[in-house]
């Protein structure tokens, strides 16, 4: 998500909660979570043993020099070893498979809510947006689930092991470790904070150069036809160069930080070594408790250093999973209708819509397509009104058509049909029952939509007509392919039915392409029809046989037509002329023409339709 400057949120607002819900998916792989974990500190007291160990060899040799002894603790740390090296197999891949099944789980959630937002989400939040949290941020949670969780236990349990075990040899020698760790601490924090900071400005500088990357990728035609090409390629060098500085800068802190812990812990080393040797001399230790000693101090550091280095990835991730939840969270599209649709009736296509009533009784209402508006009110924003008091009706069949300028209301009267979005004011029936009532499902089944700009889905022609109606039957797909004049091009593709679409079918010409959305909406036999007019970009031949494939289509259908050029709707039972919200003229063409009102100056040419 974004605050409120528009800047990507990089640091998570609530990281205990965050993280307390994140855990909350490991309930379904319980036995890797645990197992996992068992396996990852059985490693580390392993480690911690092993490296005990040192103190009874040692001193087997120099003090006690007994071989039989010596081999005996040989033989015990080789099994420590090998402990070591199971354990931290096991519990690496029992959290690398708890991670992919989490991830797993938590991409399935977020896509299950996406399909079931309301479209208003979608107009407030972009496409690439959407996309980052989906990849980027599913991917830095994937990558600290499989390592940093790991990596965290393991330094917890390596350093307070470690350190029961130091102050069982010298209590004396570990408040000098603890001195130095000290000064390592304040030392991590300096470059910390500064890495921190370059590290979130170079992932909100990445983030806005795959955004701009992502827009001129989907906007080639655009950037082509205006010569944009330069001005693209100079945008994205700013963008570049400040990526550059700002990861430049990350790297700088980045990579200080471990040469720096190095050299301290080898201040640590040397101090730890002098120390132990007066100690040694005095008769306190032994010589063996000293190695011993002095492989923890080597021990103890690295665990804070690795901790220290996997900070900012955890928090860019623990910021990525607010995003995530964020998504899951969004309120999905409500549906409170008891109204549905049922079969073996006698309304078109043998179906009613069975009207509960107070007394437990219902009432079967034929289907037949009588769209009514009344007084009804609209804005996609609180406080904005975009259609003002429209009242109007369609009846069974009829084909009404929309005029009137850019903004005036026109796609947003046919999105209140599919109820898209609900209403503020006023109320739309569909054969009488209040549209509310209709459950969204139900309602959208007997409409179909053929849009301006034309969506196909990546696969074979017949899936791309099918989705108008997934059970449709091959013939079913063919008739619905001639009535919209799609089968003559089909048949002499490749394969036919059978050739495979690339995304968007960018190699079906726009024409091709609109024929196959009419077949689409042709094979869900709809009641209602939403025609955004499509043929103003294509050539005269397909035009004919869109227009044609359309007429065809709309014929007993109530449709609805959303006019681009008033030449397609001179034979519409009524013409609505919209602007500003309002209907400010209605009646058939020559209703209109005698009116001699704005739809009169737009068919003479006196104002033009923008």
């Amino acid at each position: 998500m974004k605050n409120g400057r528009g800047k990507l949120q990089l640091k998570p607002r609530n990281p205990k909660e965050t993280l307390l819900r994140l855990f909350g998916y490991f309930k379904f792989n319980k036995f890797l979570f645990f197992g996992g974990i068992l396996f990852i500190i059985l490693s580390s007291l392993s480690q911690i043993a092993a490296n005990g160990m040192l103190s009874p060899i040692i001193d087997s040799l120099v003090e006690d020099q007994d071989k039989g002894l010596f081999i005996k603790y040989i033989l015990i740390m080789v099994a420590m070893v090998l402990s070591i090296g199971v354990s931290q197999y096991i519990g690496n891949l029992s959290m690398a498979r708890l991670a992919q099944r989490t991830i797993h789980r938590i991409r399935e959630d977020m896509f299950s809510v996406m399909e079931r937002l309301p479209l208003a989400y979608f107009d407030r939040h972009s496409h690439g947006e959407l996309m980052s949290t989906f990849t980027n941020d599913v991917d830095m949670l994937n990558q600290s689930l499989e390592q940093s969780v790991a990596q965290v236990i393991i330094s917890v349990v390596t350093v307070l092991g470690t350190f029961i075990m130091m102050i069982y040899i010298s209590p004396l020698l570990t408040l000098v470790v603890v001195f130095m760790l000290v000064v390592m601490l304040f030392a991590t924090r300096f470059v910390g904070k500064r890495s921190a900071k370059y590290f979130r400005n170079q992932q909100g500088q990445l983030a806005d150069m795959n955004g701009y990357v992502e827009e001129m990728m989907t906007g080639q035609k655009v950037v082509k036809v205006f010569n944009y090409e330069e001005r693209a390629i100079d945008d994205f060098t700013d963008r570049n160069e400040e990526l550059r500085k700002a990861s430049t800068n990350a790297s700088t802190f980045g990579v200080m930080l471990m040469p720096l812990m190095g050299n301290l812990s080898y201040i640590l080393y040397g101090l730890v070594a002098m120390f132990g040797a007066f100690l040694v001399i005095q008769g306190r230790v032994s010589i063996g408790n000293i190695a011993a000693f002095l492989q923890f101090t080597r021990s103890i550091s690295r665990p804070i250093t690795m901790v220290s280095n996997q900070l900012n990835t955890l928090l860019a991730a623990l910021a990525g999973a607010e995003r995530i939840f964020n998504i899951i969270d969004e309120e999905e599209e409500t549906d409170e209708g008891d109204v549905e649709l049922v079969e073996d009736c006698t309304g078109k296509r043998g179906l009613c819509w069975r009207v509960p009533k107070d007394d437990g009784d219902y009432d079967l209402v034929p289907l037949r397509g009588h769209i009514a508006f009344e007084n009804v009110d609209f804005g996609y924003l609180p406080g904005q009104r975009i259609l003002k008091n429209v009242s109007l009706y369609a009846k069974p069949g009829q084909k009404i058509a929309f005029v009137g300028s850019t903004g005036a209301g026109k796609t947003t009267i046919t999105n209140l049909i599919n109820r898209f979005y609900e209403i503020n004011e006023g109320t739309i029936y569909y054969d009488g029952i209040d549209i509310r009532r209709i459950r969204k499902h139900d309602l959208r089944s007997t409409m179909s939509i053929v849009l301006q700009d034309v969506h196909l889905f990546e696969g074979t022609v017949a899936d791309n007509i099918r989705y108008g109606r997934l059970d449709a039957t091959d013939e079913e797909v063919k008739e619905a392919a001639k009535l919209a004049n799609a089968h003559y091009f089909i048949k002499h593709l490749p394969d036919g039915y059978d050739t495979y679409l690339e995304a968007d079918a960018e190699n079906l010409s726009q024409g091709e392409r609109q024929l196959l959305s009419i077949a689409r909406a042709a094979v869900a036999n709809p009641t209602i029809l939403i025609l955004d007019e499509a043929t103003s970009s294509v050539d005269t031949r397909t035009e004919k046989l869109i227009s044609e494939g359309m007429n065809k289509l709309m014929e007993g259908r109530t449709t609805f037509v959303i006019a681009h050029r008033l030449s397609t709707v001179r034979d519409a039972d009524a013409i609505m002329v919209l602007e500003q919200g309002e209907i400010i003229e209605r009646g058939d063409h020559d209703d209109l023409m005698e009116q001699k009102g704005r739809y009169y100056a737009l068919n003479t040419g006196a104002i033009e339709l923008k």
